[in-house]
């Protein structure tokens, strides 16, 4: 009974330390325990000494928990050093299983998709690493000249930065001024001052999504569309994780069911492909492309 017990506990450590992020629900579903157990061992955790944190719904343990720096300091690589890792596993015979292994747990430890993105462009090198370090330690950060594609206007804005976003594109912050999470592009930075002050606001990081068009928010609202053979190979190859969400509809037609986080990228979509696609859910959808061909025939006008 009680070998059961610290094996369950053992589990929720790993899952809380990996290199993703697991709501409330998927934990107890995982591991088959009740929200009232799991609340008890993470409660547990925190009585011994590690650093639970809370973003949304989103737990984790922060891997700078003094247990933690005293398991890893014999272990423990930079960035740099892991990045390095990674290029020689890359060479080496991609079908043999310790080399998998071994990238799988460098993977599990190390977000690569930063990293890469780093050393890949120079030119956001600086910003992206200090951004990467704010999230990791909980700093408040000044994003210096944002140009904002809203307001058409360049300032600064203090933030907590938390979560990055469509391939390292944008950054996920809670703005203190306006006390709303807000979704930064990186390339709209001028530049990334970190202070020395640490988050203050966590538990109003929301938890975000990113859809299939590569929109994201807190929200998310589904659509179901009747797909065409173009229509549904040009989202295979713009989208390839749509295959997920497409069911066979006889013999030439396809149905995508999926939730959105913003009516704009799948609105262009079909839009674009008009011809070849039904819209048959939602009707909040349906009014939202009313309104769009409304706009787009006053800017063309009517052809008698």
């Amino acid at each position: 009974m009680e070998l059961g017990i610290f094996e369950r506990q053992l589990r929720l450590m790993v899952l809380l330390t990996q290199n993703r992020e697991y709501s409330l629900e998927e934990l107890c579903r995982k591991l088959d325990m009740s929200r009232r157990t799991l609340y008890r061992y993470l409660e547990l955790f925190r009585d011994i000494g590690f650093e639970v944190v809370k973003q949304g719904n989103v737990y984790r343990l922060d891997k700078s928990s003094p247990f933690f720096k005293e398991i890893t300091q014999l272990v423990h690589f930079t960035e740099d050093e892991a990045l390095t890792l990674r290029h020689v596993l890359d060479m080496a015979s991609g079908t043999d299983v310790q080399v998998r292994h071994l990238r799988h747990k460098l993977e599990r430890i190390y977000d690569f998709g930063i990293l890469n993105a780093v050393e890949a462009d120079p030119g956001q090198a600086e910003k992206l690493q200090q951004l990467y370090e704010a999230v990791k330690l909980h700093r408040q950060v000044v994003l210096h000249d944002y140009s904002s594609a809203h307001s058409n206007q360049t300032s600064d804005r203090v933030v907590e930065p938390y979560l990055f976003l469509d391939h390292h594109d944008g950054i996920r912050c809670y703005e203190l001024q306006s006390g709303k999470n807000k979704t930064f592009k990186v390339s709209r930075i001028g530049r990334v001052e970190v202070l020395d002050l640490l988050w203050s606001h966590e538990e109003q990081h929301a938890r975000v999504y990113t859809d299939l068009f590569r929109f994201s928010g807190e929200e998310r609202h589904r659509v179901v569309l009747r797909l065409g053979r173009l229509a549904c190979n040009l989202l295979k190859e713009e989208c390839p994780q749509a295959v997920r969400s497409l069911q066979p509809d006889g013999a030439d037609h396809w149905l995508l069911s999926t939730d959105v986080c913003s009516f704009q990228g799948v609105g262009r979509f079909v839009l674009g492909l008009f011809e070849d696609v039904e819209v048959l859910e939602s009707p909040e959808f349906k009014l939202f492309l009313q309104e769009k061909i409304k706009d787009l025939t006053k800017k063309v006008g009517v052809v008698s």
